[in-house]
């Protein structure tokens, strides 16, 4: 008789081999995976009443999942973008259960045949030419961290790219000489090169002389005055700092301006600039076309709403009443008499 494999050395085998290895994930992604499998691992035992090192292959079924995904609306109050993002790390993770234990490939393909909830797709915020303008008249020109600053902000722009690439950009990964262009590693484990304005060439060069200290190929670009490299989180809280005069600008939905929003700017300005949308998609490292055309859909829209703003009033639209004769119910009446 065939010994089930334990779930615990699976588990190992999922994150370190398949999902590291295998599929070359970003560690933050990795991290989305595990909070995702410790949070439905914890409501398992809980829902057997047992320890959870005593759960085994034969505890996680499609009965289960369904009911994780209910707890996790109603009782955690996540978002249905949340709700969908845990089944799918479920589905991947039930899919190589499967592969490792094939007495669970019926419950695999159950999970996987759980729909998608739909949702609306979130908002996309982007600054305009003149708020970028006027972000970078604003930076500081003297201080210990003023080039620095200056230099990540124009960095972001410049690429477009996400904040966990712009920490990890090293000094072997730049070409500031002849071609002035940056190697970014991204999702999946992939390298894309992205070109640089000669602006943002000069102010790295500045940068990294600026370093009193020597450099290495794997010498970090960004780093804090002391010399360690910046985290997302250090990169947020410089973008945050220079940025909050700006976000009131974009609405109630917008606490604070993240280098997030530098990725959208950049991909919309590529498009007002005439830039064809593979281009773009490659410049982002976006996998799908489809990703990269909602950049499009929003330029679109922007420039539809502000041609109906300026639109002049014609003159059969100016002889209609701008109130309908029939919104009340005696104008109604009296109408429908005339008739």
């Amino acid at each position: 008789m065939r010994t089930q494999p334990a779930l615990g050395s699976i588990l190992h085998s999922f994150f370190e081999d398949h999902l590291k290895v295998q599929k070359g994930l970003r560690p933050e992604s990795v991290k989305s995976y595990r909070d995702a499998l410790r949070l439905f691992l914890c409501f398992t035992a809980t829902a057997c009443r047992q320890r959870l090192s005593r759960l085994s292959v034969c505890d996680l079924t499609l009965d289960r999942v369904l009911d994780f995904l209910r707890h996790i609306e109603a009782d955690r109050e996540n978002r249905v973008a949340t709700r969908n993002h845990r089944l799918a790390a479920l589905r991947t993770f039930f899919e190589y259960l499967a592969s490792r234990s094939p007495e669970a490939l019926a419950e695999a393909q159950r999970v996987a045949a759980i729909p998608t909830k739909r949702t609306a797709p979130p908002e996309t915020f982007f600054l305009e030419q003149d708020e970028v303008q006027s972000l970078f008249a604003r930076l500081p020109k003297q201080g210990p961290l003023a080039l620095r600053d200056r230099a990540l902000l124009l960095f972001l722009y410049n690429t477009g790219a996400r904040v966990q690439e712009v920490a990890d950009v090293c000094v072997e990964n730049l070409e500031l000489d002849k071609q002035l262009r940056v190697r970014l590693h991204g999702k999946g484990d992939k390298w894309r090169v992205c070109p640089l304005w000669a602006e943002t060439a000069t102010l790295l060069r500045e940068l990294l002389a600026d370093k009193h200290r020597s450099l290495g190929p794997r010498s970090p670009v960004f780093t804090s005055l002391q010399g360690h490299p910046l985290t997302r989180f250090g990169i947020y809280k410089v973008v945050r700092r220079h940025t909050g005069f700006l976000s009131p600008q974009l609405g109630a939905s917008v606490r604070r301006i993240s280098p997030h929003i530098f990725r959208h700017t950049t991909a919309v300005h590529l498009l007002e600039a005439g830039v064809e949308v593979n281009v773009i998609r490659g410049w982002l490292g976006h996998v799908s076309l489809e990703t990269t055309n909602r950049y499009a859909e929003i330029n679109i829209r922007a420039k539809e709403e502000a041609m109906r703003a300026c639109q002049p009033p014609s003159s059969s639209s100016d002889a209609l009443p701008r109130k309908p004769i029939w919104r009340d119910d005696e104008a109604l009446l009296h109408w429908l008499q005339s008739l």
